[in-house]
């Protein structure tokens, strides 16, 4: 049954499902980051524009708009360990650090089943790094305390490996591909990819075009890990992400949303961010939090006027948060012709600029 004032049923999760070969998934970087593909689209009207070079994005951006940026930087957060009693090989993937229990981490656990509260796994060929199961955690999750000598996120860069996303099956010859440029904050366990395009230069051509970049800070977790498992959007139970935002971006947001400047989000997280910042105080704050905004259509979007991101995987909450900024018929039918004409998707892949 459609739901009103919708031609399909926005909670069905199908709503949001689209065919996509599995040769158009980009399995590394382009050679040139701002040398990816560019779609450009109308948000109302839906009407499409390829561009060969996202660096072509320029003509798109005018003296006064604001680009936002999410600068988390993705730590090595994919450990390979194992139990010393039964040598059973473990995988951990760390999501985020308790904020008043130093060195505990919540966690998602390869072949779960084998972690019981008290296995202990050890990591590095002299047990460099211990992690002991304090609490057992629902769908695969765990919270470890970890021991260690020296300091966690440098033994962490001796032991873990970048945490690529599960469709990609090629290993990276260079982990600073798999972070922006921008990228200074540790405590992702993902990337900001649509952040993947933009070069140091390019915001230097752009910041003497008169675009002002303001950073905010979102660090992924598990929501990225997670696909939709309820056929009923609404029952999908979104993982909360810590983010900050400083009295200075605040400050600019403001200064812009009073004089009628576009605000431009580079990616899906800096979205979610100002929209939750938005939604909490009715204006940009200087503040931190965590934030569970799931974005679908009818949601009325208030921080926001533009969007720069790439290109979603079927039936993912992603799909949805860009199908409320424009249409899903619009999205879908992007989606159809970014297909039919050889667009890279995902992570590494090709980007949409939603305006």
């Amino acid at each position: 049954m459609n739901t009103p004032g919708f031609d399909y049923d926005v909670y069905d999760l199908n709503s949001y499902n689209y065919d996509l070969p599995e040769e158009r998934i980009a399995q590394s970087p382009a050679e040139k980051r701002d040398e990816s593909r560019l779609l450009v689209m109308d948000r109302k009207t839906g009407a499409l524009t390829d561009e060969p070079y996202f660096r072509n994005i320029e003509k798109y951006l005018h003296a006064g708009d604001v680009l936002v940026r999410n600068n988390t930087k993705v730590i090595p957060a994919r450990l390979l360990g194992e139990k010393k009693e039964t040598h059973a090989h473990v995988e951990l993937l760390l999501l985020n650090e308790l904020k008043d229990r130093k060195d505990v981490w919540q966690c998602l656990v390869g072949n779960a089943h084998t972690v019981k509260l008290g296995t202990k796994v050890y990591f590095g060929t002299n047990d460099e790094l211990v992690a002991e199961c304090i609490e057992v955690q629902e769908e695969g999750l765990r919270l470890f305390h970890f021991t260690y000598k020296g300091i966690f996120l440098e033994v962490l860069d001796s032991l873990g490996k970048m945490p690529l996303p599960p469709y990609i099956h090629k290993q990276l010859g260079d982990n600073s591909r798999y972070q922006t440029v921008y990228a200074k904050i540790e405590g992702s366990a993902a990337a900001p990819t649509a952040g993947f395009h933009f070069t140091n230069e390019l915001f230097d051509r752009l910041e003497k075009k008169g675009v002002q970049v303001v950073d905010i800070t979102l660090h992924i977790g598990l929501g990225t890990f997670r696909p939709v498992k309820t056929d009923d959007i609404r029952k999908h139970d979104m993982h909360s992400e810590f983010y900050m935002m400083s009295k200075e971006a605040a400050d600019t947001l403001n200064k812009a949303k009073a004089e009628g400047r576009r605000i431009i989000a580079i990616g899906t997280t800096p979205t979610r961010t100002l929209e939750s910042v938005y939604q909490r105080f009715g204006k940009f704050a200087e503040c931190s939090g965590n934030t569970k905004l799931f974005i679908y259509p009818g949601y009325k979007y208030q921080a926001i006027d533009a969007l720069i991101t790439n290109f979603h995987l079927p039936k993912s909450t992603l799909v949805m948060l860009v199908s409320a900024f424009s249409t899903r018929d619009n999205i879908l039918n992007a989606y159809k012709h970014a297909v039919e004409n050889n667009y890279r998707f995902f992570s590494f892949g090709d980007a949409m600029f939603i305006h």
